[in-house]
């Protein structure tokens, strides 16, 4: 991605016509660090930049205090997200406490819990705050970074809390936080094995400081735009990257369950490449580390359904990614479709069953006589059939 961009400058165009577009909002992440590292202006459209989201913002919150005591800001801000009792009167006693004996607030709550001064609801919940950051410090030891802030998202309350918010926020949130472990198990990978744990998480508050400080272009400056699909609709760019066409990120795993969903789907796809004035790029990744594990999903069906002519496959070397790009002249590569050429059906192909009436294919495994498809039908759901004797039609 930041090969192509760079070309773009190259030739003399400006970053601002150039759009870097995905499906999800913690797709940013990686983007953002690879921009970032490659020194090219850019700007997130609509949105505000990972590390300033407000669900990321709450969970590095509890990272900085766990790890350094003296930091009141954070927390103030870990012990108030999520809510657990302890109100702005109880904070005020903090407050005063730590002015009055020139400590910090961590220190004045567990002095004035051991006073008794404060009790009740917000003693409860700022009892079990104190209990939960010591802990947390211990398991800072013998942990990874990633196993720690794993640890923090789901014994704060900050998973649970964040999910709870209604809609597509929710489940953004949500799926930020998951960004998050990922973001600091690639951090942890790709340092030294000689630090300690907590040299590395140290290391990694430090890194973050810098890509969450000032280093997004300004609204005048020359940048590259990046925004979800949704935020692209009634834009047009010279230059179109998007990203991650990968099934179960787009079409995103939600999606899988429902014909209206998926074409719901498909259709931001089209509002994805029609965005592109000039040319176009469609990236996927042979692998991505998602929620803090490897998946190996396979090229969108979205890339499929993009007539072969118009498409010019690029594989660059040493890299485990393919581009597509649109292409002005009929000449083109022939990608192979290993789904297909397995089972004779493609993903996102419409189906007609002799019992369960019409459907669209969803998945597949095995090969051969074992292979079976997963199907979901307008009528009668989705349903694992074998193959041989499924005795399926296209449509």
């Amino acid at each position: 991605m930041a090969d192509i961009l760079r070309e773009w400058m190259n030739k003399g165009e400006l970053y601002e016509d150039a759009a870097v577009l995905y499906r999800s909002n913690a797709q940013s992440r990686a983007l953002e660090e690879a921009l970032l590292r490659s020194s090219i202006p850019y700007r997130i459209y609509g949105g505000q930049r990972f590390y300033e989201r407000l669900e990321i913002k709450n969970a590095i919150s509890y990272l900085k205090i766990i790890f350094n005591h003296s930091d009141n800001p954070s927390f103030e801000r870990s012990i108030s997200n999520p809510t657990r009792g302890v109100g702005e009167k109880t904070l005020s006693k903090i407050r005063s406490a730590a002015k009055k004996y020139n400590i910090s607030y961590i220190k004045a709550s567990a002095k004035l819990i051991d006073e008794g001064v404060i009790s009740g609801k917000g003693g409860s919940g700022l009892r079990s705050y104190l209990e939960l950051i010591a802990t947390s410090r211990e398991l800072a030891e013998s942990n990874s970074l990633s196993e720690l802030m794993e640890y923090i998202i789901q014994t704060s309350g900050l998973y649970a809390y964040h999910g709870k918010e209604p809609g597509e926020k929710g489940k953004t949130r949500t799926e930020n936080l998951e960004e998050l472990i990922t973001a600091t198990k690639n951090f942890e990978q790709s340092t030294s094995e000689e630090k300690k744990n907590i040299e590395i998480a140290e290391d990694y508050l430090d890194m973050i400081s810098l890509d969450s400080g000032d280093r997004q272009a300004s609204e005048h400056d020359d940048a590259a735009q990046l925004m979800t699909l949704h935020s692209a609709k009634g834009l047009e760019f010279k230059l179109v990257l998007m990203t991650g066409l990968e099934e179960s990120l787009f079409p995103h795993g939600r999606s899988m369950d429902s014909i209206s969903q998926l074409e719901e789907e498909r259709r931001l796809c089209y509002v994805g490449i029609t965005r592109a004035m000039q040319k176009l790029y469609i990236t996927y990744a042979e692998s991505r580390r998602l929620h803090g594990s490897d998946t190996f999903n396979p090229p969108s069906r979205f890339i499929r359904e993009i007539p072969k002519e118009l498409m010019d496959e690029i594989r660059p070397r040493a890299q485990t990614t393919t581009a597509y790009t649109r292409r002005e002249f009929p000449a083109a590569k022939e990608a192979k479709y290993k789904v297909e050429d397995e089972i004779g059906f493609a993903l996102g192909q419409k189906v007609l069953h002799p019992s369960f009436g019409e459907g669209i294919v969803l998945n597949y495994e095995g090969t051969g006589d074992a292979a079976r498809v997963q199907i979901n039908f307008e009528k009668s759901g989705t349903k694992w059939l074998v193959l041989s004797f499924a005795k399926l039609e296209k449509i």
